[in-house]
């Protein structure tokens, strides 16, 4: 894994052997942050990681200048590892959370200027959880919350949903705060 941008661009995060997790490919991140890019600065941002996995993301973000990202996941190796990333990153604004996404979700009180969700591509109910995130607030005006899922799968239909890019098998479904809502929707 690789560090595409920001000051510690082209920098190569190892990844200890046998995580259970399924990283965001180097192609589908480029793309990503290339789309976000276009659209805020990266600057002082706060961010949320959830299923952070290898942290890839993560430490994207930190790279690029977030002032805050909280990485959550329930694999403790996973936990352990974005804790020694954060490390060796210098990253001391960074916080990893020991924690099922929905009981997150449930009893944050923070909000986040991008919240990135890369759950089991399998896991029932993203459509719950999307709507449950923003019914909570947790998405602060301007931000973005962006899921990376299954090609198969369709999030137009939610509110604030504005976009989507396949990569494959794999989309990004992008969801603007300040988006439209549909009525009767959340």
């Amino acid at each position: 894994m690789r560090i595409i941008g920001g000051k510690f661009g082209g920098r190569v995060v190892k990844l200890q052997a046998g995580l259970p997790v399924r990283p965001t490919t180097d192609k589908t991140k480029e793309a990503l942050f290339n789309i976000l890019g276009s659209r805020l600065d990266f600057e002082g941002l706060r961010v949320l990681d959830l299923c952070c996995g290898s942290g890839n993301i993560s430490l994207e973000f930190v790279s690029r200048g977030a002032a805050a990202v909280t990485a959550v996941d329930t694999n403790r190796t996973v936990l352990a590892a974005m804790k020694a990333n954060f490390a060796a990153f210098d990253f001391p604004d960074g916080k990893v959370v020991s924690s099922d996404l929905l009981k997150f979700i449930e009893t944050t009180t923070d909000t986040f200027d991008i919240i990135f969700i890369d759950p089991p591509y399998a896991m029932p109910s993203q459509d719950t959880l999307l709507r449950r995130i923003f019914g909570r607030n947790l998405v602060a005006p301007d931000g973005w919350l962006i899921l990376e899922h299954n090609s198969l799968k369709d999030f137009s239909h939610l509110p604030y949903f504005a976009f989507v890019r396949k990569y494959g098998t794999s989309s990004v479904s992008f969801f603007e705060r300040d988006g439209e809502q549909r009525e009767g929707d959340c």
